[in-house]
């Protein structure tokens, strides 16, 4: 990111007082929160606060969301060309009719949310999401969409039935209110071929030229139902009406993956 300062801001979501930063980039840059808790609309409130304090900054026209186990799979100029010069938000989105979908819909969302609204993004327990400045000030101004899962999409619900709001609320309201200004897909990979709880997760002996080369390519966009029979759906990632590779960002590593990460991306130059 040297060389692009003036092109870009960061904003680190934090729960500690005194954060420690290896990285002079996030000194400073610290949004003080509430604790986080798995599963609960706190993170949708810690997702709205970092838009907030983004938002302030009038230069600020796109919106990315990433975490510190993930990492970029292209260069600074490729993710600035690739975000800024689309009108199109990135955020993972479909219909998932079975039990970890509608499944999790409840009628108490009635009237404004109807079950043919309801929509998921398959990134389980947040959304790696990046939005465009429009789509963040509705984020922020809504109220009623955001109090209708706070109230009915919640962990341990009655009927033994468990409901995420990170899961749902972006996808649901802005499939609502701006259907085709979202792309249903996040620009950042996560592998859930293992068919775990939680992501693949790499480690310094996964990292080679060949995954990275791989996760580049990926140019379609799958999302696996969650009926008995598991329906693959499958589109093509299309940026501005032509078929491009999906992603910019992927995760998760462990930290103990950067020393091979480094050596890698300082042999080859990305596009």
């Amino acid at each position: 990111m040297q060389g692009h300062e003036g092109r870009f801001s960061i904003y680190v979501h934090s729960s500690r007082e005194k954060p420690v930063h290896v990285s002079p980039l996030f000194i400073g840059r610290d949004i003080r929160s509430e604790k986080v808790h798995w599963g609960q609309i706190s993170m949708v409130d810690a997702e709205k606060r970092l838009l907030a304090n983004a938002l302030q900054d009038s230069d600020n026209h796109h919106f990315v969301l990433l975490s510190d186990s993930c990492i970029p799979l292209q260069s600074f100029v490729y993710v600035y060309r690739y975000l800024m010069e689309t009108n199109i938000s990135y955020v993972d989105c479909f219909d998932d009719p079975g039990a970890l979908g509608m499944g999790r819909y409840s009628e108490d969302m009635l009237p404004e949310i109807k079950n043919k609204d309801w929509r998921k993004g398959s990134q389980v327990l947040l959304q790696w999401f990046s939005v465009k400045r429009q789509h963040a000030l509705l984020l922020l101004s809504d109220k009623l969409y955001y109090t209708k899962l706070k109230l009915f999409c919640r962990p341990a619900m009655e009927g033994n039935r468990n409901c995420y709001a990170d899961e749902h609320y972006l996808p649901t309201f802005l499939n609502m209110a701006d259907p085709s200004g979202i792309a249903n897909w996040s620009v950042t990979n996560v592998d859930w071929s293992e068919g775990k709880w939680h992501p693949r997760s790499y480690r310094a002996e996964d990292i080679t030229l060949e995954l990275i080369e791989k996760i580049k390519s990926i140019d379609e966009s799958v999302h696996v139902t969650s009926e008995d029979e598991k329906v693959v759906l499958q589109k093509p990632c299309l940026w501005n009406g032509t078929k491009r590779p999906c992603y910019l960002f992927a995760r998760k590593f462990y930290p103990e993956a950067l020393e091979n990460l480094m050596h890698i991306f300082d042999n080859y130059t990305s596009v």
